[in-house]
Formats: C-alpha cells, structure tokens, sequence
C-alpha cells in the first residue's frame, strides 16, 4: 500500500479550508474531484478520515494523515526551494505553516520573528491562538508544524527548544489602586476588585493572588478581553488590575501610568518552542528567528 499524493492533498485542503467546496477552489478542481479522491482514501485504508459538517473535522485517522500531509508539503516547499524559485513560482501561493501560540507571545515573540524570518524565506503562516499550556495538543493532534508552548516535555515526534521566561507583572493603574486597593494588595480587596483576565482558561491572576496571599479557592471578579492590546488598555484605562507581561507595560511603569500592585512580585512563565523533528529549511530559519527574537525581549531561563 501507498499514498496517492492527490489524495493526501484533497485531505489537507479540506481540513485546512473546512469544506469540500473551499478545498476544491483551493486546488482547482471541482468539489466532486475532491469527495471522489477522499472516498478512494478512505477505501484504501478501510476507515473514514474525515466528518462532514461545517467546518469538516479529520478523525483520529485523518489528524495522522493530515500531519503527514503538512510535513510532505513543507519538504516538497524546501526541495523546491533548493532549486531554485522561478517568478511562476514566486506568483503562486505557498500553503500556510501551522503554528499554535498564546496571545501574548504572538504580540511580542512571533510578530517581530516572522519579519526576520521573511527576509530569508517566504515563510507563509497560519496562527491557531490558545493558552501556553494549552499549545502543546495542537502538536499531538496533528494540526500545527510548531508551537511557542508551556511544556517543557517533547510531544512525540517534536524536538524542543528553550526560548526564556515571559515576565508577568501584577499592574492596575493608580486610580484603580487608589479605589480598590488603599490597605495594599489584600485578600479582601482583591476578592472585591475587578479583575482583567484574557479568557476562562487564564489562571495568571488567580496563581498570583495564592502565591502572594496563600489563598485558596478564589473566585475573582473577572473581565475577559482575549486581546492583549485590549488587556493592556483596559488595565490603562481603570477597568481592572490583571497580570500583564514586561513587553507590554515595562514603558508604562516607567512613565507611571500603571503600578506595580506587589512591587518586586511576579510570575515567570517559561516558553518552549517544539517543532516537528524534520529537516526543514523553512521550520529551522522560524526557530532561529525565534529564538533571536526571544533573546531580546524575554528574561533568561534559569539552568
């Protein structure tokens, strides 16, 4: 047995695009090319790879089959490279790189790394947007080729590099502080105080409040922004005090317009990047950005 590459192709395409119709357009063919070179896939390994519905989700299956797709794409875009780019080759699309990361590292980490890597690649990218410890699975599924992750623990099949410690700092405005926190950063005030928070699976602000005041079973009075612009102007703003990273504040503490809620505490998150073990030109040159890019704005990792 072997794989038909058209057919690996019509199943990333239609995992990545979440139709039938978007995969076809993708690929240039017509829809029904598409359903008959999936169904031949699922004959040949006698199993369904993926569920029609809106979007289409790959199986368990599919997901193994739709990470060797990302991977044969990726080294087909390197070799090609290799060779040497044509301006018809230039013309057309490259498919994205899957990449998974938090909010706050795509702000301050990836951004800046993508301009460095574009001036020796072109590198095209895809951003799956979730929680650093949460990163990780987008690797053990399949879906994504890298991820700037919480884990220090290789997923199968991925090597890991270190990047350095995120900063997080405990700010609010003075105004906040003034009418929320006059006697400090107490557990009543904080139990009373609203808080900024960047979705349901951020716990930042909620560790921070145990670690300084040891309490337990803290239900915080939250806002959620998932946005860590957002987040930073609503801190500014007088909305609520919330964990915000060095990147982003360290010019407004200097100026004053936020505070330091426990001066000389905060919580150092370290991050990881995990790619998976290929040898990819396109991957490796995202790492080194990455890792240049860490080196300047993250605080060094403890060994």
């Amino acid at each position: 047995m072997y794989l038909e590459y058209g057919q690996l192709a019509a199943l990333v395409a239609v995992v990545r695009e979440g139709s039938f119709d978007a995969a076809a357009g993708a690929l240039h063919v017509t829809p029904s090319a598409i359903s008959q070179r999936i169904k031949q896939l699922e004959e040949q390994l006698g199993g369904i790879v993926v569920v029609r519905g809106a979007p289409c989700q790959p199986t368990s299956l599919g997901n193994a089959l739709y990470r060797h797709g990302l991977q044969v794409e990726l080294l087909e875009k390197d070799l090609l490279h290799s060779f040497g780019s044509t301006e018809r080759d230039r013309a057309k699309p490259s498919p994205p790189i899957g990449v998974a990361v938090n909010a706050d590292s795509l702000a301050t980490l990836l951004v800046p790394s993508l301009a460095r890597c574009l001036a020796e690649t072109d590198l095209n990218v895809e951003i799956m947007l979730d929680d650093e410890d949460h990163t990780a699975q987008w690797l053990r599924s399949g879906r994504v080729l890298g991820a700037v992750t919480a884990d220090a623990r290789p997923v199968q099949g991925c090597r890991v590099q270190p990047l350095g410690v995120m900063r997080y700092r405990a700010t609010a405005s003075p105004a906040f502080i003034r009418r929320w926190f006059p006697d400090g950063f107490t557990a009543k005030a904080v139990r009373e105080a609203p808080v900024i928070a960047f979705n349901r699976k951020d716990q930042l602000q909620i560790r921070f409040a145990r670690q300084v005041l040891g309490i337990r079973g803290a239900e915080l009075r939250a806002h959620y922004l998932p946005s860590p612009a957002a987040f930073v102007d609503a801190t500014l703003a007088g909305i609520g005090w919330g964990m915000n990273p060095d990147p982003l504040v360290l010019a407004h503490l200097t100026t004053k317009k936020l505070r330091d809620l426990v001066p000389n505490r905060w919580m150092d998150v370290p991050l990881y990047w995990q790619q998976w073990t290929l040898a990819s030109r396109t991957l490796d040159a995202l790492a080194s950005a990455l890792r240049a890019q860490a080196a300047a704005s993250l605080s060094r990792m403890e060994t």
